[in-house]
């Protein structure tokens, strides 16, 4: 974690959920989707093969288990994963929960529709159910 410093666009874009053993773990301000992001606790890495082994391998559970943690609380018909950076070069990794219904239907989600911050209320139940799902699966600390 020496020198890792959260880029200002995941800062500003998110809210802070946790941290797992490599990754923190962040809700995208959007309640259009349930959108977790991972951002791993490493300094200037921008692309998935500058993590050595052992970071990759601890990434990938932590991907499953944000992808778990979305199916138990939401139900969706299909969770993407994926790991852009062309606005953010952190080494960031989305979690989006989809349904068949949703604003952008078959569609990637970024630019369909504006993002629809959560109240203040639904963002801390969003955030103390992902909570409470990651904390079942192993090692998870609470923000």
């Amino acid at each position: 974690m020496a020198g890792f410093i959260l880029d200002d666009r995941l800062a500003a874009d998110t809210a802070a959920i946790g941290r797992l053993a490599l990754s923190h773990c962040l809700l995208m301000n959007d309640c259009t989707y349930p959108w977790m992001i991972l951002v791993p606790e490493r300094a200037d890495v921008r692309e998935f093969h500058q993590l050595d082994r052992a970071d990759r391998a601890v990434l990938m559970e932590e991907i499953v288990r944000a992808q778990l943690a979305l199916q138990a609380i939401y139900k969706p018909d299909k969770l993407n994963v994926g790991a852009l950076g062309n606005a953010v070069p952190q080494l960031h990794i989305h979690v989006i929960a989809r349904f068949k219904t949703d604003a952008a239907g078959l569609r990637p989600v970024w630019g369909v529709v504006p993002a629809a911050p959560y109240n203040a209320a639904a963002l801390k139940d969003a955030r103390d159910r992902i909570a409470a799902e990651l904390a079942r699966s192993g090692p998870f600390a609470a923000i």
